[in-house]
């Protein structure tokens, strides 16, 4: 089994922030996979359901922490300890400050970079060696405080890029499941590289 997991807050006043784009990621998924019957277990609400893949079916549980966003590695450890999930396959989805709006970035391992929802899971599952896709939200005015940013809505003029980088994600996942992190690496850090290079 593998746990695809998207960071963010629970409740409504939440609901598509940009804290929350890693929430957006798994309902694109559970909408592709026709999987909407969900339920809460661990402090989360979770889907299981099984993904074709070229070798072999492959059963992924979609999870979002009912937790808040510094506290997402409870449920996440207790989930991958009750399925005997290693950290190699959990897949985690969250928002990037410091990358451009819609600018994906996948890495194998890593530090929390200053992100409270990777950090709580780096403590709980007690590794950083588990997969990861930052979505680039930007950092905004950097007169407004930084929490200010990331707990705000997107912008009107922004919701497309958003809608496409919530789908190049949901992409991004499907290649995590069906060729591993380092095929997801090679093929969507490079395109979204040339892409932000293009624009200059």
């Amino acid at each position: 089994m593998k746990l695809v997991v998207g960071l963010g807050n629970p409740g409504t006043e939440y609901r598509e922030t940009r804290h929350n784009i890693g929430f957006l990621v798994i309902d694109e998924l559970a909408r592709r996979w026709n999987s909407d019957r969900s339920r809460e277990q661990f402090e989360a609400l979770t889907v299981k359901t099984t993904v074709k893949t070229r070798a072999e079916d492959q059963v992924v549980m979609l999870v979002k922490p009912l937790t808040f966003m510094n506290l997402s590695g409870h449920a996440v450890a207790n989930l991958a300890g009750y399925y005997k999930v290693e950290p190699a396959d959990v897949f985690a989805i969250t928002d990037e400050v410091a990358l451009p709006l819609g600018r994906l970035r996948a890495r194998r391992a890593g530090s929390a970079g200053g992100h409270n929802g990777l950090k709580s899971l780096i403590a709980q599952l007690g590794t950083e060696e588990f997969p990861r896709l930052r979505v680039g939200v930007g950092r905004g005015d950097n007169r407004r405080d930084l929490a200010d940013h990331v707990l705000g809505r997107f912008e009107a003029n922004e919701r497309d890029i958003v809608v496409a980088a919530v789908l190049r994600a949901a992409d991004a996942t499907e290649t995590f499941l069906r060729d591993g992190i380092e095929r997801v690496m090679n093929t969507f850090n490079a395109a979204e590289k040339e892409k932000e290079d293009s624009t200059e």
